[in-house]
């Protein structure tokens, strides 16, 4: 979008929030950039210039705003609404991968090689994945210097930073203040534990909190998922350590979701970030979505009534294909048993003094050794979860760099896999915002209701509804009395 001036203008003047992330507007009389939202007036046309993302307006010599802190916008929905090269590394940058393994860590998993991801990468975003990474490491030290009380040593590696002199040149670069004096300007109390944060997690209006929250909580696990005063809480398997999130839904017109996050290593703070943003689908262009389901005279009541419908996914691909399995022709309650005992006897006991959490969720490695005969569940079934388990430590990737199409092949070769398995991984582990499942109960449910017709009926209408087909099947829920549209009660 960045490349169509007039649109970008006209969204900069209208101050238009739903723009952020998608691009950015560097002035070129101060050199700072903006998110289009900006509250400020509006620089001339002739004096502004858009980049497709905050690492290549600091790598063109830009420095952030001070007031709309345009490093802290929603992420542009492009990379969860598509599936090519450049989405999925981006996806894997927000997901640490370039801190953890480097830009030849990223080609590996990508399956090209380093000159060709360098090259895709630049061509689209104008900045090369070390600049990315180096974007997001800049915006983890204003998260911990604005919200912890860190010795500005220990914050510099836990944000990334190889030596304190490259992390407070690269924040004054950025922010054109020193670590200091950006601790200094923050409003608040800082976390007074090392490793406790509360952020806010920014989201596109409108958002619909209740099936988002009400299908994460009627689904969750004992001892690994848990709703508490108010927030839905769980363990995180993080690349250094582990962690523990609240996540709380709050007031839906403030913009934000609350986040307060307990980890191990605080360096793992982008990947758990980007994995909460993830669960809750917070980069999601509810409008466009919205705007496309309504032109189905079916589907625009239930569009009108609950705007901003997010898909509640995962954040573990690998914990959710096993969930999956265990779910197979069960009731939800049934499945939830099933996957408790796992917990208790393959999962990671953490510590959790501010709640009842108990476990991280199995590895695919911790369940290799699991013995078929301690599985209450038809034989044909065990061998589907062993048979995905084996699968998931040979290489099977559901992360969020996977290749859909890849994944879905993979998964439909497994025994016991059909559509309704593999579209269910496809919707909430790879977050495909098409994936559809018209032989699940609850969409021949509203089929029924709404007087959609039979299945085949159904398929051929969802053409219309694509590529948000994930989005309509949330609002087909919705139909239903179920605890997975509701929000659970404080």
């Amino acid at each position: 979008m960045h490349e169509d001036f007039e649109r970008c203008v006209r969204a900069v003047q209208a101050k238009d929030a739903r723009f952020d992330g998608w691009f950015y507007t560097a002035v070129l009389t101060t050199k700072i950039y903006c998110r289009p939202s900006c509250p400020v007036v509006p620089p001339k046309p002739r004096n502004m210039a858009f980049y497709p993302s905050a690492a290549a307006a600091q790598q063109a010599g830009f420095r952030a705003c001070k007031r709309c802190r345009p490093d802290a916008t929603p992420g542009s929905p492009l990379w969860n609404e598509r599936a090519d090269l450049v989405a999925r590394a981006m996806r894997l940058i927000a997901d640490g991968v370039v801190d953890t393994e480097g830009v030849r860590g990223l080609a590996a998993r990508l399956g090209y090689s380093v000159r060709q991801v360098e090259r895709q990468v630049f061509a689209e975003l104008g900045a090369g994945p070390l600049a990315l990474a180096r974007a997001q490491r800049a915006q983890t030290a204003r998260t911990l210097i604005e919200t912890t009380t860190l010795p500005m040593t220990e914050l510099a590696l836990a944000a990334g930073f190889g030596s304190i002199r490259t992390f407070n040149d690269t924040v004054r670069e950025v922010f054109a203040l020193s670590p200091t004096e950006l601790r200094q300007r923050a409003k608040g109390t800082p976390s007074a534990a090392a490793g406790a944060l509360v952020l806010r997690l920014p989201y596109r209006k409108p958002l619909c909190p209740d099936n988002l929250f009400g299908h994460l909580v009627a689904t969750g696990v004992p001892g690994v998922e848990e709703w508490r005063d108010g927030a839905y809480r769980r363990t995180l398997r993080l690349p250094r350590g582990h962690g523990v999130v609240a996540l709380r839904p709050g007031d839906p017109a403030a913009g934000y979701i609350a986040c307060r996050l307990t980890l191990t290593d605080l360096r793992d703070l982008p990947a758990a970030t980007s994995r909460c943003r993830r669960l809750l689908d917070l980069d999601a262009d509810p409008v466009a979505v919205d705007d496309q389901l309504a032109t189905d005279p079916l589907l625009a009541p239930l569009v009108a009534a609950a705007p901003g419908r997010r898909v509640p996914r995962t954040a573990d691909g690998a914990e959710f294909a096993v969930r999956a399995v265990l779910g197979q022709q069960v009731s939800t309650a049934a499945a939830r048993t099933h996957a408790a005992r796992l917990v208790v006897a393959h999962g990671e006991p953490v510590d959790d003094p501010e709640g009842g959490l108990t476990h991280l969720f199995p590895s695919p490695s911790a369940l290799a050794s699991l013995d078929p005969e301690t599985l209450a569940m038809p034989r044909s079934r065990r061998r589907t979860l062993l048979a995905l388990v084996s699968a998931l430590t040979d290489g099977l990737d559901l992360s969020a760099g996977s290749d859909w199409e890849a994944a879905r092949a993979a998964l439909s070769a497994l025994p016991g896999f059909g559509p309704w398995t593999v579209e269910s991984i496809a919707m909430r582990a790879l977050g495909d915002p098409d994936a559809f499942l018209p032989t699940d109960l609850g969409i021949k449910y509203a089929a029924e209701t709404l007087g959609l017709g039979g299945q085949a009926a159904v398929v051929a209408r969802s053409a219309a509804w694509r590529p948000w087909r994930a989005y309509a099947t949330q609002h087909l829920w919705a139909t239903g009395d179920h605890a997975i549209n509701r929000m659970p009660a404080a």
